[in-house]
């Protein structure tokens, strides 16, 4: 165990053998750091903070401390959860939750760039990459395998799916559904097919998540005629679980537009809003999703 002399530890605190703790850094309560943890300089970490196997936390970042939510009681027992081999760089905050027995959790293998903000009761789950000074509000669900660019903004109680796609200084207030790419404020931008290849999808698998957009997005239909339509059809299940968060979204409703309507029976024909500025083949996509590969590659 490596602790700089500067840091304060609390007696209520248990770290594994093989911890580093660095100068200034501040354990407060009983926060728990598995084997393998680095603890950058002045971090502070607080109350019922538990840290995974192998997850680093960079300097001068705070997590476990007090929601940012008016009337919160300090008094109020809940923490933060943080699984294993997760990369939480310089100036990250994640708050514990707001309620009793409540937890904020961050699964594994997950790269956080400087400056995000987790807001309390989030829910991250594994291998996603969150790009510098991302902002989550409370309560925000956040799937698996998702790349989001610098600057997104998300607000309260969304759901983003797996191996979403946000680019840079995006702002959603509604669901982001899984495999989709989004742009500006609530805008569809197409798929994230690199990404569903790099994650194992099958040419068939995504010739059927392909259609499942179209229908849902791109044929013109209102999205409760669209998913009729869906339902009366076989589907794979991976484009299941795409008609599945569009069906049973967060309170918030889900991002539906942005695209126009196809002119092409051929599903992976997915056109863009005449007024947008990205062109359907613009490479910076391509390009964020190659850095998030990148990153998960390190």
């Amino acid at each position: 165990m490596t602790i700089h002399p500067s840091a304060l530890i609390s007696p209520e605190a248990e770290l594994a053998d093989d911890v580093e703790v660095g100068p200034f850094a501040v354990l407060e309560g009983p926060v728990k750091l598995a084997a393998g943890t680095k603890i950058g300089g002045h971090v502070w970490l607080c109350g019922d903070t538990w840290l995974g196997e192998g997850s680093s936390v960079g300097w001068g970042s705070v997590i476990g401390a007090n929601p940012q939510e008016l009337g919160f009681d300090p008094a109020c027992r809940s923490g933060v959860r943080i699984g294993a081999r997760n990369q939480i760089r310089e100036y990250v905050t994640i708050h514990r939750g707001s309620k009793t027995g409540g937890y904020t959790t961050l699964g594994e293998g997950n790269y956080l760039m400087t400056g995000v903000h987790l807001g309390h009761d989030s829910q991250v789950g594994n291998g996603n990459v969150i790009a510098n000074n991302v902002m989550f509000g409370g309560h925000v669900h956040l799937g698996n395998g998702a790349f989001l660019g610098g600057g997104g903004a998300f607000h309260q109680f969304i759901h983003i799916g797996d191996l979403a796609m946000v680019q840079g200084n995006a702002a959603a207030s509604q669901d982001v559904p899984p495999y989709c790419v989004i742009r500006g404020v609530n805008q569809l931008a197409g798929l994230n097919t690199v990404g569903l290849r790099r994650a194992g999808f099958d040419a068939t698998a995504r010739a059927e998540i392909k259609k499942a957009y179209s229908l849902l997005f791109g044929s013109g239909l209102p999205l409760s005629q669209a998913l009729e339509a869906a339902a009366a059809m076989r589907w794979s299940p991976a484009a299941q679980r795409l008609l599945d968060a569009v069906a049973k979204p967060s309170r918030k409703g889900v991002v539906a537009r942005g695209l126009r309507r196809l002119t092409s029976a051929n599903p992976e024909e997915l056109s863009f809003n005449e007024n947008s500025a990205t062109p359907p083949n613009q490479d910076h996509s391509r390009c964020a999703i190659q850095t998030a590969q990148g990153h998960q590659n390190q």
